[in-house]
């Protein structure tokens, strides 16, 4: 049995769940509106009465490895879309170099951090970002956007070993080592 798989997602008030024959499951909320297709191994059911979402598999198919992992990935993903939803998901980031900035211009967001040229990334729809000096914020109800967004903003220029420039996730140690020692 899968142990994420079992559990019942509670359904808050004030989300809308919904399902249709095609497996899609669609999720609204304060936040914003989610949807995903779930694999056809698994089965989602709505308990209106209780407030509930049982994600099931047929019980033939319980000992397939793949199965399981695609039983415990769809209810995690419905418990990340209710989520969503209703508190959404927020990632921070900070620069770390002297006149390094990021700004957010339009639908685009500018970051200045030590090349000849300015670097321009095109934000995704469903993810908003504020820009304040040397710190980001990247936030919105879908999880994977969001982290995706996040990452690669990061990978723009990562925080490097030796002075610890870069772009950081707020929190994030960066493992410094020792530069060049010379001797006597």
């Amino acid at each position: 049995m899968s142990l994420v798989g079992k559990k019942a997602i509670p359904v808050p008030a004030g989300v809308e769940f919904s399902l249709d024959g095609n497996r899609n499951v669609t999720v609204k909320g304060p936040k914003g509106t989610l949807v995903i297709t779930h694999r056809p191994e698994v089965q989602v059911a709505h308990d209106a009465d209780a407030k509930a979402i049982h994600v099931t598999v047929d019980e033939a198919r319980k000992a397939d490895k793949q199965i399981k992992a695609y039983w415990g990935l769809t209810r995690s993903l419905i418990a990340n879309m209710i989520e969503g939803v209703t508190k959404g998901y927020e990632k921070k980031l900070d620069i770390v170099g002297v006149g390094w900035q990021a700004q957010v211009k339009g639908q685009n967001l500018a970051l200045s951090i030590g090349f000849a040229n300015v670097i321009e990334m095109k934000i995704p729809t469903g993810v908003n970002v504020e820009a304040k000096g040397q710190n980001i914020t990247i936030n919105g109800p879908d999880k994977q956007a969001v982290g995706n967004f996040a990452s690669s903003v990061r990978m723009q220029r990562k925080p490097e070993p030796y002075n610890g420039k870069g772009i950081r996730y707020a929190g994030e140690e960066i493992t410094r080592k020792q530069g060049k020692a010379f001797g006597n």
